[in-house]
């Protein structure tokens, strides 16, 4: 059997919407398929003309839709304080950074090498420290004496 897409049994299952009602539309009598159209006030109501796939206009039951309701415009809102004083703020310290930026370099550099000097000093005498050699506890010596002109002298030695 040649496959016929216009054939309800061909295209279309049994259990799909649009095959029920070709399949009705066929075993309908003439004088039903040929009856006037109702009237409006007729309809009753869920009920529509709608057009299917092949053309035809038929009633169907349809889900009411709900007219979407129109979001209400917006109403401007007044700009907070902070935001108007941010907003005058911003170009003054644009300009005062633009003025002052010479002055923010050079103090850059100077505290660069202040930190160089700093740390130059710090390892001369890193070296130097170790350089220097090692030398014996001093001693010292209290409490001399001595009597007469060629006398002995003696002495208490504290460490």
């Amino acid at each position: 059997m040649p496959h016929d897409p216009t054939h309800p049994s061909t295209s279309l299952t049994p259990h799909t919407p649009l095959a029920r009602v070709r399949l009705a539309a066929e075993q309908a009598p003439p004088a039903v398929l040929r009856g006037v159209p109702l009237e409006p006030h007729e309809i009753p109501p869920g009920v529509q003309y709608v057009t299917l796939p092949d053309g035809r206009v038929t009633l169907a039951y349809t889900h009411p839709t709900q007219p979407k309701p129109e979001p209400a415009p917006a109403a401007s809102q007044p700009v907070p304080a902070w935001a108007k004083t941010t907003a005058l703020l911003a170009p003054t310290i644009g300009i005062g950074l633009h003025f002052a930026a010479p002055g923010l370099i050079a103090m850059a550099h100077a505290l660069w090498a202040t930190v160089a000097l700093i740390a130059a000093g710090a390892f001369s005498l890193a070296l130097l420290r170790g350089r220097r050699p090692k030398t014996p506890p001093i001693t010292h010596h209290t409490h001399v004496t001595a009597t007469g002109l060629f006398g002995r002298a003696s002495n208490t030695i504290n460490h």
